[in-house]
């Protein structure tokens, strides 16, 4: 009897979780942030513990399963329109090559060797740093490679407005001032928050409209 009673519990907890990643998003499957690591470390332990301990209440586990779906759902649709709670709970990405150089300063602060950054260029079947023109590690951990165009350095497209909020960050790397996007916002008739995403390439200013989406 207590054999088929961990087996039921397993195969229970085997669909409940499938469920949960199903109602939490695909983003959870494919690119885990810290975040996203954790809950599902959580969710694991929870129904590891309940499967070892089969004589207690099966709610124990999926009680606290419950409140950390809901909670995660919760940050999840939260920071969707709020960049301060984005970054706090998923941080920044961190541009690691910028324009052939690596930036030792940046990879210092992510606690991100010299020895990590090969290992992942190696993965992309990037030979060496001279073929490199930006790294940018992304909050997953994953690092985004741009490789130079026959030797020459290019450019890569850098996010000013998501979702209606400017990027700050964005505009001091370019040099570029407030004035200066809400100018060019203007010159189109638009306010901030008529865009969903606007970014510098080439020194060209590019922008998607609310308007142009699907919702």
């Amino acid at each position: 009897m207590d054999y088929l009673n961990v087996f039921l519990r397993t195969l229970f907890f085997y669909f409940v979780i499938t469920v949960v990643y199903r109602f939490m998003g695909k983003r959870e499957v494919g690119e885990l942030s810290i975040v996203d690591l954790i809950v599902s470390i959580l969710i694991a332990e929870l129904a590891a513990i309940s499967i070892e301990n089969y004589k207690a209440s099966i709610l124990f586990s999926l009680i606290p399963i419950a409140v950390i779906v809901i909670i995660q759902m919760i940050i999840s649709k939260v920071s969707l329109k709020s960049t301060t709670l984005r970054n706090l709970v998923d941080g920044k990405p961190s541009l690691i090559i910028n324009k052939g150089r690596v930036n030792f300063k940046e990879m210092i602060k992510q606690r991100y060797n010299l020895e990590d950054l090969m290992t992942q260029l190696r993965a992309r079947e990037v030979r060496s740093l001279e073929e490199v023109d930006y790294a940018i590690l992304e909050t997953s951990g994953k690092l985004s490679v741009f490789l130079k165009q026959k030797g020459k350095s290019g450019s890569f497209p850098l996010p000013l407005i998501l979702d209606g909020q400017m990027q700050e960050d964005t505009l001091k790397f370019l040099h570029k001032t407030k004035s200066w996007l809400l100018e060019n916002l203007e010159r189109e008739h638009l306010a901030l928050e008529d865009v969903f995403y606007a970014f510098y390439k080439e020194t060209k200013l590019y922008i998607i409209k609310n308007k142009d989406c699907i919702h």
